[in-house]
């Protein structure tokens, strides 16, 4: 399995969130090569593109697009302007080690992060299917689910 790096970004990422641009940046200075701060800018996953209020995740389960596809139920609802932003809604009854349930959502924002810049401004809220595990398969899977998201 290779490194994440921008210029790789089709790649399975073996690495999420800080780490990706730590090793990105480590692979690129290596090289000689730069990683911009725009392309950086672009794949981040910061507060502004999470949903964290209860009343969001209140506002998509009851008013939200639902679309189900490879297992996963999403919740959509679009916006005028702004960046995608994400909510995970995961239970004990997904995983019963929290561990497990952490890893699941860490596979689940990588793959928004990697592909939030095609599915525009939109609130995105994801719940994984019971007894999913988390692997780079499904991080594979669930990148294409949000590219179709897009085209739906």
């Amino acid at each position: 399995m290779g490194f994440w790096c921008v210029a790789v970004r089709e790649a399975a990422a073996p690495y999420c969130g800080l780490v990706a641009r730590r090793v990105a940046s480590a692979w690129a200075s290596e090289r000689g090569a730069c990683v911009s701060s725009a392309a950086s800018r672009d794949l981040a996953f910061d507060r502004t593109r999470r949903i964290s209020r209860r009343e969001g995740f209140e506002r998509l389960l009851r008013e939200g697009t639902r679309r189900s596809a490879g297992g996963y139920r999403f919740y959509l609802a679009r916006r005028d302007s702004g960046p995608a932003r994400l909510g995970i809604v995961i239970s004990r009854r997904h995983a019963r080690l929290a561990a497990t349930r952490n890893a699941i959502k860490r596979y689940i924002r990588e793959a928004f992060r990697l592909e939030q810049s095609a599915l525009g401004s939109v609130d995105l809220l994801v719940r994984p299917p019971l007894g999913v595990r988390p692997s780079a398969e499904m991080l594979k899977h669930l990148r294409t689910l949000l590219l179709r998201l897009e085209d739906q």
